[in-house]
């Protein structure tokens, strides 16, 4: 272990220290602290990337939601990996991981969803997502119509639900002088081993 790996770096728990980072991040930007870029890949090997949000930050994983029909939850099924940033502009800092992605398709999914709104659980019945959509009035139409069908307590849709990213790899990086960052790199062949831990070049 880095010896200089102190301050903002130090610990022992990666998951610990990007929790700590989050809760910074949520004292001083301005909005959704927990945005994150999601990057999959297609079946051609097409890159994607887009922004969600992180719900939980586990013991050994983190966890998003979405709707398993989407591009991105088709795209995660068929590879079963993901990469994700988050990046706090206020801080300077960011956080990458890589890993293996599975299902969190029970209890845990349907508690997150039952502490949504109301109007972001019937959207998640409502919305096709990521399909051709003929206008927004037909959207609002069909979310109309389901929230008169599902009422006011709708159950979680089987096609809607969470990932868990089990990372291989995590890189907590922090801006320097002259563009001269500090990066280390936590890596692990798999998830029951032990991390190594490099410092890399900016």
């Amino acid at each position: 272990m880095d010896s200089a790996r102190d301050g903002i770096f130090a610990g022992d728990d990666p998951f610990e220290i990007a929790r700590t980072w989050m809760s910074e991040a949520a004292r001083t930007e301005p909005t959704d602290p927990n945005a994150m870029a999601l990057a999959t890949v297609d079946p051609e090997g097409m890159p994607n990337v887009r922004v969600v949000l992180l719900k939980e930050i586990e013991a050994d994983a983190v966890v998003f939601y979405t709707n398993y029909d989407s591009a991105k939850g088709r795209e995660l099924i068929a590879s079963g990996k993901a990469a994700i940033n988050l990046h706090w502009k206020t801080l300077g800092r960011q956080v990458r991981m890589r890993g293996p992605v599975v299902k969190e398709d029970g209890p845990q999914a349907d508690a997150y969803y039952r502490s949504r709104a109301v109007g972001s659980r019937i959207g998640a019945w409502a919305s096709e997502q990521s399909r051709p959509l003929a206008s927004r009035a037909a959207l609002m139409e069909r979310v109309e119509t389901l929230g008169a069908e599902l009422g006011d307590d709708p159950a979680r849709p089987s096609f809607w639900g969470g990932f868990r990213l089990c990372p291989l790899e995590i890189e907590f990086w922090a801006d320097g002088e002259f563009r001269l960052h500090d990066r280390f790199r936590w890596s692990r062949p798999s998830a029951d081993t032990g991390w190594k831990i490099q410092r890399l070049n900016p």
